[in-house]
């Protein structure tokens, strides 16, 4: 493996958990790349250990799933790195956390987003990331202000996927804010799409309306950003298939699959579960490093 010291261009730093993603991106970038090195003392607290030696740019490599345990040894890895050397330090999340979370719904609320936003605004000159769960908001930049912040789309990688697997299926959104997914993603192989109606009742209840499309004799694919409790997903299965779908796959950027998540999908007659390696997970089908290496590049 080269080494941090003899990276001539730039050096990729993996943070514990994150060390399979970030080798993959160093190896399409033809660039150094080492682990963070993560001691936890009895207490809790984290001694981390980089490499002595940085070149002028780091990338700092972090999937930041499970969030509350990874920001903290960001922080820390950040600070340090820009102690040896580091003069551009750029952040790679292909999962971005705590962006949905855009307005205080009731009075005395942390809007998370702004908060998580503006501290990775501070520590990081540009900030890479793969399908952000936005709301009502346009722009990634507007949630990590300071920095360049680069919103980068799974879509094509999903709709690549489909092509590659020789389907002429349906793309199926789960509710209006996944129609551009679909849409992106039905475009590679010229497939049709739609998308369902959603009304959400609490954090594990929603109800779905499947659109007015032609499902009866069709292979489904449903396509959405992430997939967290899996609810949603399972109760459009169930509905299209229920409506003659021959068959129903699911295609998703972040598998965060919580608690019993997948095998609900599965008991609701989908077939097969793909997702990118954003969150490192079983059903991992695409890779991120080349479009994360067109990105950097660029």
């Amino acid at each position: 493996m080269t080494t941090a010291a003899d990276a001539s261009e730039a050096t990729i730093l993996a943070l514990p958990g994150s060390e399979a993603g970030a080798a993959d991106l160093a190896s399409e970038l033809g660039w150094g790349c080492e682990p963070v090195r993560l001691h936890r003392f009895p207490d809790g607290e984290s001694r981390l250990s980089l490499p002595a030696r940085l070149p002028a740019r780091v990338v700092l490599f972090d999937s930041l799933h499970d969030p509350d345990a990874k920001l903290v040894t960001l922080m820390l890895a950040a600070e340090t790195a820009r102690e040896l050397g580091a003069r551009e330090l750029i952040l790679v999340a292909p999962y971005l956390c705590y962006m949905r979370q855009d307005i205080a719904f009731e009075p005395g609320q942390a809007v998370s987003q702004r908060i998580v936003g503006r501290f990775l605004g501070r520590m990081f000159d540009a900030v890479f990331t793969v399908d952000p769960h936005l709301h009502r908001i346009e722009r990634l930049s507007q949630a990590v202000p300071s920095a360049r912040a680069v919103s980068l789309s799974a879509a094509g990688e999903i709709g690549r996927l489909v092509v590659d697997r020789g389907m002429q299926p349906l793309m199926l959104g789960p509710d209006a804010e996944s129609l551009p997914w679909v849409r992106a993603a039905a475009a590679v192989g010229g497939f049709g799409f739609a998308v369902c109606e959603k009304t959400r009742l609490g954090d594990r209840s929603v109800e779905i309306v499947l659109p007015e499309a032609p499902i009866r004799g069709r292979a489904v694919v449903l396509v959405d950003d992430m997939a967290s409790t899996g609810r949603t997903l399972a109760r459009c299965a169930a509905l299209a298939l229920a409506a003659g779908a021959v068959s129903v796959d699911v295609a998703v950027t972040h598998a965060l699959f919580v608690g019993d998540a997948l095998a609900e999908l599965r008991d609701a007659g989908i077939r097969e579960v793909w997702s990118t390696d954003a969150i490192p997970h079983e059903t991992n089908r695409i890779r991120l490093a080349p479009l994360l290496a067109r990105a950097l590049r660029g």
